[in-house]
């Protein structure tokens, strides 16, 4: 083997910086496999027990990429949670072009539609679950529904006490979702989805357009929430 030349150029030298990805890392679909397993570990330890580590563990990627797509835990958090809501949180549009007397409907069977399918279903109980257990991921769950949902519908509905309307609104709905699909109460959990969509959508209807309780009976002309008449 002969000596190799002096003026054959050696290994090209260590950039600084950060070093190379993985193969795994580099590859497509790394930011759905960090969102993926945050899903996961919120669900499964709670928030204070997950690590952007562990995160990073679970999708087969190294921490610094879990910083670089999202920041910080929360971050994270706040990502998990946009993914697994999106279709709740397409509410608002189709508050907006529903007719009146028809967003009771709209809403209800949208919301339950999302806890019916298992793919869509398992991410928002991990994040719900996580929400509950902690105050720091409630408050973030929090800060989301209402900037990203409750107050956009509220702004629809119009209104002295439009965000009243949506909350209660909203607890109904969570409410049966839980009964139905957490606890399992009979005959909610079995009850046929057209047939919890039929009864729960009036009730619905009512809290967002009904009248209120300042109204009194044999009043001559209720405001309409959702015409701001």
């Amino acid at each position: 083997m002969t000596e190799r030349s002096s003026q054959e150029p050696g290994p090209a030298p260590r950039r600084r910086g950060r070093p190379a990805r993985r193969t795994a890392e580099a590859g497509p679909g790394a930011r759905e496999r960090i969102l993926a397993s945050a899903r996961g570990e919120f669900a499964e330890h709670g928030f204070d027990k997950v690590s952007v580590r562990a995160i990073a563990r679970g999708a087969g990627v190294d921490a610094a990429l879990v910083h670089h797509y999202f920041g910080t835990k929360e971050q994270v958090f706040v990502a998990a949670i946009e993914g697994a809501m999106a279709p709740v949180l397409s509410v608002p549009d189709l508050v907006g072009t529903a007719a009146p007397d028809a967003v009771g409907q709209v809403i209800t069977r949208r919301f339950l539609e999302v806890w019916e399918d298992p793919a869509t279903r398992e991410p928002v109980l991990a994040i719900v679950r996580s929400a509950v257990n902690n105050e720091r991921a409630a408050a973030v769950f929090r800060g989301l529904l209402t900037r990203s949902l409750l107050s956009r519908v509220a702004a629809r509905i119009q209104g002295p006490d439009a965000e009243l309307r949506v909350g209660l609104a909203a607890a109904q709905l969570v409410g049966a979702a839980l009964l139905r699909h957490v606890i399992r109460l009979e005959p909610v959990a079995s009850e046929p989805l057209e047939g919890v969509i039929a009864r729960l959508a009036p009730v619905v209807q009512h809290h967002l357009t009904g009248p209120g309780p300042q109204d009194e009976p044999g009043s001559v002309h209720h405001s309409d929430p959702l015409s701001g008449s």
